[in-house]
């Protein structure tokens, strides 16, 4: 059987199945995802990885009834959360580059030394806010199978599955923190583009994978959906 996400990161969907399909010096060789099977990163070491977003709230703004009910909560879901657990936080610069190439096409066409003073002196100051000030967050929670989980059997699908419902559980208990975990539709393509996004932080600002992107990949080598 052979799976679209497999001529991306080398390796087959079903079980864990280590032959290697890399192209010697090319990414899937050095990229340490094996594979993403329901929202799952499969790692080429044999790992299972969930990996939830969550957006941020302004701790303060709350009342001192909401702070004390949101570290309640938390504190009851760190009781039971995986040994594993970790919050991470993607940090990067607003992406201003598209302002920029519009600024110094204004800047390329204009004529009056005085505004083209005032053009050069817009684009410093703002190059100036945004590698000082200017930056996104993006807030993880991300944690791995670990054996007491008991998955139902020792299989991709049924361990994919378990992860999910520890990522259910947590969800639970972060809503009623006030916070909102996203959830995307199609969890594969958003687990695809993240990584896609970490791994490429400056393209991947710009430059956003398509929605079809497994539909292209199959179109370039010939495949649609799966075959045996």
């Amino acid at each position: 059987m052979l799976n679209l996400k497999e001529l991306i990161f080398g390796g087959r969907v079903e079980g864990l199945d280590t032959t290697s399909r890399e192209y010697a010096g090319s990414a899937q060789e050095w990229l340490p995802v094996k594979n993403i099977v329901n929202g799952v990163v499969v790692t080429k070491d044999r790992r299972f990885v969930k990996i939830i977003e969550t957006l941020p709230v302004n701790f303060h703004l709350k009342t001192i009834s909401e702070r004390q009910t949101a570290i309640a909560y938390f504190a009851a879901y760190l009781k039971i959360a995986p040994r594993s657990l970790q919050i991470r936080i993607v940090t990067q610069r607003l992406d201003m580059e598209e302002y920029f190439a519009m600024m110094r096409a204004y800047l390329a066409a204009e004529t009056s030394p005085e505004c083209r003073a005032y053009i050069e002196d817009n684009i410093a100051e703002i190059a100036d806010i945004t590698e000082n000030e200017l930056t996104t967050h993006r807030f993880f929670i991300v944690f791995q199978y670990e054996p007491q989980m008991k998955a139902r059997n020792n299989t991709v699908a049924a361990i994919a599955e378990r992860l999910n419902d520890e990522a259910d559980t947590a969800r639970r208990y972060l809503e009623l923190c006030g916070l909102e975990v996203l959830e995307p539709e199609y969890a594969d393509n958003e687990v695809l583009e993240l990584l896609y996004q970490v791994i490429n932080k400056k393209t991947g600002r710009r430059v956003r994978l398509p929605e079809g992107v497994y539909d292209m990949v199959g179109e370039v080598h010939g495949v649609f959906g799966s075959r045996e």
